[in-house]
């Protein structure tokens, strides 16, 4: 099961906070064991040479690394792990710290990466910086986003869990992915698409309201059939299963029309032209992600199970 072995990216702010208390949310689940990260750049990145100096350097960004992560033990005590939870702490050292957390991630065998959302932007929902970045372009096990200010909740658990469908290959697997764990959970499951309204004037307006409509008709039955085959292939029934399509004059507005809360998840599939076996996110998937306010897992293409 995904989330059996999560690694938490950890910086010493909100970030860093939201981080932990999404992965404590999982591992409330799993009851797996976490590996809490701190990335911090190499020693040659600030132009030292090689022999002592090299090395003191080294030894301070360490020590700097050592300090935040004796913070994000601080910060678990007060999120709450299931008992028993094994926790380990791990220093790397990247010019990125998403490419750091990849290679922690295969060293450590993790099955699931958290972040927090970087600074700037928003108050609330989803920002992304350099290190979500690189790990939404390249990842090779599903990347979670904890949303700003997540930590202030204190959940104790998702309460849905939504996908981001379009009818394309991948799919498929993140539908069969989210019914999984909204029946383990014992949660519902929203197949939701979004259809971003085209804009027009005098005669072209009747033609692209027509047009949208079609474009609707045509998504509803996609998420029809997929609620189907979400409830014959999950524990799932036809009843825990809504589907919607939200439409707006952008993703942003689109998102912001549907009914939104704390304890909701977002699934959202790699994008088919991405690499196999990585996290690879499109235009319209990547706008979905900074709009909504909730957290977000993106899976790669292939799912490990």
């Amino acid at each position: 099961m995904i989330g059996s072995q999560v690694l938490a990216g950890f910086q010493p702010d909100h970030r860093g906070e939201d981080a932990l208390a999404l992965a404590g949310v999982v591992l409330r689940h799993t009851l797996g064991s976490l590996t809490v990260a701190s990335v911090r750049p190499p020693a040659a990145v600030a132009g030292h040479t090689a022999g002592g100096a090299d090395a003191e350097w080294q030894a301070y960004l360490d020590g700097q690394a050592r300090a935040a992560l004796d913070g994000a033990a601080g910060v678990l005590e007060e999120v709450g792990l299931p008992e028993g939870t094994g926790v380990d702490y791990v220093v790397g050292a990247n010019r990125g710290s998403g490419r750091g957390l990849s290679a922690l991630a295969r060293k450590t065998r993790s099955d699931l990466i958290v972040i927090g959302s970087a600074p700037g932007g928003p108050r609330n929902g989803i920002s992304i910086g350099s290190t979500a970045d690189q790990l939404l372009h390249g990842s090779t096990v599903p990347v979670l986003v904890a949303p700003k200010n997540y930590a202030a909740h204190r959940l104790e658990g998702f309460d849905r869990i939504t996908v981001a469908y379009l009818r394309r290959p991948g799919s498929a697997e993140a539908v069969e992915f989210a019914a999984r764990i909204a029946a383990a959970r014992g949660v519902p499951l929203r197949l939701l698409t979004v259809a971003v309204e085209h804009t027009a004037t005098g005669r072209a307006a009747r033609l692209a309201e027509e047009e949208q409509r079609r474009v609707v008709d045509r998504y509803e039955a996609e998420l029809a059939l997929a609620a189907k085959e979400a409830a014959d292939g999950s524990a799932l029934s036809p009843e825990q299963i809504e589907t919607e399509v939200v439409q707006g004059p952008d993703v942003a507005q689109a998102i912001a029309a549907t009914g939104w809360s704390p304890g909701d998840a977002l699934v959202i599939a790699s994008s088919e032209a991405g690499p196999l076996r990585k996290v690879f996110m499109g235009d319209m998937s990547l706008k979905i992600l900074r709009a909504v306010p909730c957290p977000a897992v993106v899976l790669p293409r292939l799912i490990p199970h």
